[in-house]
């Protein structure tokens, strides 16, 4: 009757509070996951950035070391050009006239006599 009514009560209420109780165990319990997995997925992003970025260092800095090495050999084969070009201006320019030819002669067999 109503001591029964008040005890089903009672019961229902102790039933109630420990399904609530279950249900914010399951809650908190399901954010601590979530939790760990948003954390690892950070975490994974992040190393993957780092890595993508070490890559892309890596290969800059051999792309630059490429172009560097480039460079100086087209310097290198302009200066010999230049040279090249410097001295043939300046034999011309020593021959021109017969007097220079015949001089630049005995001097080379001077040379060849004297060795």
């Amino acid at each position: 009757s109503a001591e029964n009514a008040l005890k089903d009560m009672r019961e229902l209420k102790a039933n109630n509070e420990k399904t609530l109780n279950a249900a914010r165990a399951e809650r908190d319990n399901l954010l601590k996951e979530a939790r760990e997995v948003k954390d690892a997925m950070i975490a994974e992003a992040k190393t993957k950035a780092q890595s993508e970025a070490d890559r892309i260092m890596a290969s800059t800095r051999d792309q630059i070391t490429n172009e560097k090495n480039a460079a100086v050999a087209e310097l290198k084969n302009q200066v010999a050009t230049l040279s090249v070009e410097i001295a043939e201006k300046i034999l011309r320019s020593e021959l021109s006239s017969d007097e220079k030819q015949k001089a630049l002669v005995n001097n080379l067999m001077k040379d060849v006599n004297l060795n």
